[in-house]
């Protein structure tokens, strides 16, 4: 819980206070109205306790989904903050989206599934926008005895969630992270310590967060006020005032935090900033500052102070804020490392070689056929190839060079590759960073991984001191042992891959059955066999993927052939999805290798009818191919893959990365279609 020390979990303001505070269209604390927030008709319905001043859900039936409550429609031109009171009692889930017309996937903000026997606070930062949308609040109990997910308020107010002058008692999200002898309070207004020397009031707000060493009774006591995790990533400037006193007696710091727990000093205080009198003293300042963040993922913000004694004084805080502008104009932009994405589509993007050594990567393209796989940005698109076991020479070096990185930052690097040949695969693959004289290299990843003709996925997390290049090295020693090496699909992003992970998943509408069926269900009535959740190649050679589209090692959707007889259909449904009045784009990867494949096709059901979207029959392609549906729906509807058995047991196919994105869908080298609704 969002609690601190001396302060409730969550308490109304004094009126006075409560009416300089400014709410925005869309909070509610539901006392006696729902103010326009009503509950989705395809689902399960929150109930007002008008008793209890608070919205809640409680199990269903168990077939029947949670329940989604719909806010009125907004429109922020400005970055604002959402703040929701909750608690899951029993187990549960609870999820924050937001739904923007013409979309059929609600966009996920925050969730959790951490139950609770008191009511908790979360910060959820709510981007500015030029197009209305609505705040959905999935509520989902758990099939637990006494399960419930309720919702006490929901306040909108203006500014980033990591602003706070501590008028408000949930105190903005911040927490205090408990100490048995130091913690930060909060003061000002009629709380006060009788044993600090903290002052009433600050010149501006009647609130603040302060931290006293009187209760310090070992040598570095810290005080950490942490603020709530952002659910965006952050770049600006963060501004906040303290004051301090006693500079031999403590240590004030201010860091970032990730996801992943791992600290970044962002500023410390001077010496000379401290206060050397007491602060009774009528000459007390409080010292601003500004300190800029380069975080292109979510994370907090981490006041701690450090004490030795007690009589190290003591600390205080206010007026946090936040701007998207740098602190300073000669502040250098966040570094876009785009640079060095590149699907060798057209070309070699910003990547090099260096052919002194032996031969290059050659750019190559591979068209569907049953004997060789093609690329993996759409089976049918271009990829690097190192050499191969028809060259005549050995005993060489092909290396490839990624354009400079700027060095002090942590970079996620991801590229997929695959092995054809090698007996010996120590030196098939090894990627390098090397510095900017071209002399030092360090190695950084090696791969060890046995599967043949399969595209596999790679990530690396790495940090340089100075400006790099990211090589990728394939070493040929011996003619007998070399085969050749494919790579593609390289990108490039700031962060740890562990957390970069996270928003890559988090897209609304994409599906990779990592995690499941993402809500896909069998067609219990109008199909034979069944599409089955699997990773690896399948149980019947010569038909079937050697692995997933996603990672090469992952779970994809297939129907197995020798389960079931020529002619029986297998039908997959997706959710019900919203209509739009304009065009909606799904895009997905397939698999259509055997000498039997039947046929594979897209429906549209609406209305309890069906209306054929896409068909391809017969043997198509050992690799994965992308395919482009486009279609228009203006009322709900669901999306039916169906797979037909061919004539032998040689007709797996199968199905991976399902994405549906409104608008039209782009003109690729994919297999497209295209269907309007009359």
């Amino acid at each position: 819980a969002y609690a601190l020390p001396g302060t409730p979990i969550y308490a109304p303001l004094p009126t006075t206070v409560q009416a300089q505070i400014q709410h925005l269209p869309g909070s509610c604390s539901f006392e006696s109205s729902t103010c326009g927030y009503t509950s989705d008709p395809n689902f399960l319905s929150w109930t007002l306790n008008k008793d209890g001043s608070f919205i809640s859900v409680d199990p269903g039936l168990e077939d029947q989904d949670g329940a989604v409550l719909l806010g009125p429609s907004m429109e922020q031109e400005d970055w604002s903050c959402l703040r929701l009171v909750y608690q899951l009692s029993g187990s549960g889930f609870l999820q924050v989206q937001q739904r923007r017309e013409g979309e059929s996937f609600d966009r996920a903000l925050w969730s959790t599934q951490t139950a609770s026997d008191s009511w908790l606070i979360s910060s959820i930062d709510l981007q500015n926008s030029t197009e209305p949308y609505r705040i959905a609040i999935d509520g989902r109990p758990g099939e637990n005895k006494g399960s419930s997910v309720a919702i006490f308020e929901i306040r909108i107010n203006p500014g980033y969630c990591l602003e706070c002058d501590y008028e408000e008692s949930h105190l903005c999200g911040y927490r205090n992270q408990w100490n048995t002898n130091v913690n930060w309070y909060r003061g000002g207004g009629a709380a006060r310590d009788t044993q600090s020397n903290i002052p009433y009031v600050h010149t501006q707000h009647s609130h603040y967060m302060y931290v006293d060493s009187v209760y310090a009774k070992t040598f570095q006591e810290v005080a950490k006020l942490v603020s709530a995790m952002t659910t965006v990533p952050m770049s600006g400037c963060l501004s906040f005032q303290y004051q301090r006193g006693e500079e031999r007696g403590n240590l004030f710091s201010v860091y970032t935090r990730d996801q992943a727990g791992q600290y970044q000093e962002l500023w410390r205080a001077d010496p000379e900033d401290q206060n050397l009198n007491d602060w009774t003293a009528t000459t007390l300042e409080w010292i601003p500052v500004q300190v800029d963040i380069k975080a292109p993922f979510p994370l907090q913000v981490v006041f701690e102070v450090t004490f030795n004694s007690p009589r190290g004084g003591h600390v205080a805080l206010d007026d946090i804020a936040f701007s998207p502008e740098f602190c300073s104009a000669e502040t250098e932009p966040t570094f876009d490392p785009s640079i060095a994405n590149c699907d060798f589509e057209v070309g070699f993007c910003h990547y090099t070689q260096d052919q002194m050594e032996g031969s290059p990567w050659k750019r190559v393209s591979v068209k569907p056929n049953i004997y060789r796989t093609g690329d993996h940005t759409t089976g049918a698109g271009s990829f690097l190839l190192a050499h191969s076991r028809l060259s005549p020479r050995a005993g060489y070096i092909s290396r490839l060079l990624g354009p400079p990185l700027p060095g002090n930052m942590k970079y996620c690097l991801r590229f997929h590759y695959s092995l054809r040949g090698f007996q010996q695969t120590d030196q098939a693959l090894t990627v390098y960073l090397q510095d900017q004289s071209g002399i030092t290299q360090d190695r950084i990843w090696t791969q060890n991984d046995k599967s043949r003709g399969v595209w596999i996925a790679t990530d690396i997390t790495f940090q340089s001191p100075q400006a790099a290049k990211v090589v990728f090295v394939s070493t040929c020693t011996n003619f007998w042992d070399c085969g050749s090496v494919a790579l593609d699909d390289i990108s490039v992003s700031l962060g740890d891959c562990d957390l970069t992970a996270g928003l890559l998943l988090s897209v609304p509408g994409h599906c990779n059955f990592e995690m499941g069926h993402c809500g896909y269900i069998q067609d219990k009535e109008g199909d034979m066999g069944d599409w089955v959740l699997v990773r690896g190649p399948t149980p019947t050679s010569y038909t079937g993927p050697k692995g997933d589209h996603t990672t090469g090692v992952g779970y994809y959707m297939h129907i197995e052939a020798s389960n079931m007889l020529p002619g029986q259909n297998a039908r997959l449904l997706s959710s019900p999805l919203r209509g739009s009045s304009g065009p909606q784009c799904l895009r997905f990867f397939y698999q259509m290798y055997g000498s039997g494949t039947g046929e594979l096709s897209i429906h549209l059901r609406q209305d309890g009818k069906d209306v054929l979207l896409w068909k391809h029959t017969g043997e198509q392609s050992i690799t994965w191919l992308k395919a482009t549906v486009e279609y228009q729906s203006d009322q709900q509807h669901q999306v039916v893959f169906e797979a037909i058995r061919g004539s032998s047991i040689r007709s797996d196919i199968a199905i991976d990365d399902i994405v549906f994105e409104s608008g039209p869908c782009p003109e690729t080298g994919s297999s497209q279609s295209t269907f309007s609704q009359q």
